[in-house]
């Protein structure tokens, strides 16, 4: 069987770069040993710092972790990535939250001032005036707002 001269070369080609990455690694995994040693006993990292080897130290794995890793031990740095992924997916933005949602200001700001102009009236009149204006709300709603704003004022 005839060798393809190609295959030979694409070999040879690939085996020099992965050569050279590995002495790169070598030669930056020497030099942060070096720089390392010169740093202060504790090393504060921001939270973006942390989120960056989390992720890059996720995709190494924790053997290779272990070889590299001097910021913080590889169970550390994976425990960043937990948390990054548990506050990725934690979907607390999204949950509704207990209760009716508060109304509008511009319509408890229509409910005050009708309430004030118009002392004589209850709280199913002044519920009437902005049902005609198209908003809906509730007589009990009415109540806790003009309660809100006059017994504020006393």
């Amino acid at each position: 069987m005839k060798e393809n001269p190609w295959a030979r070369l694409l070999a040879y080609v690939s085996g020099l770069i992965n050569h050279e990455l590995l002495l790169k690694n070598e030669y930056l995994a020497a030099e942060n040993r070096i720089l390392r040693a010169r740093l202060p006993a504790h090393l504060r990292l921001s939270d973006p710092e942390r989120s960056t080897l989390a992720e890059i130290g996720k995709r190494l794995g924790r053997k290779a972790l272990a070889q590299v890793a001097c910021v913080a031990k590889p169970d550390t740095i994976l425990a960043w990535y937990r948390k990054l992924i548990g506050q990725k997916f934690d979907g607390s933005k999204h949950r509704r939250y207990p209760g009716r949602p508060p109304i509008e200001p511009k319509l408890e700001a229509l409910i005050v001032q009708m309430a004030r102009e118009n002392s004589g009236w209850g709280y199913d009149r002044i519920v009437g005036a902005p049902s005609n204006l198209g908003y809906t709300v509730s007589d009990q709603t009415v109540g806790d707002v003009t309660f809100c704003y006059t017994s504020s004022t006393v």
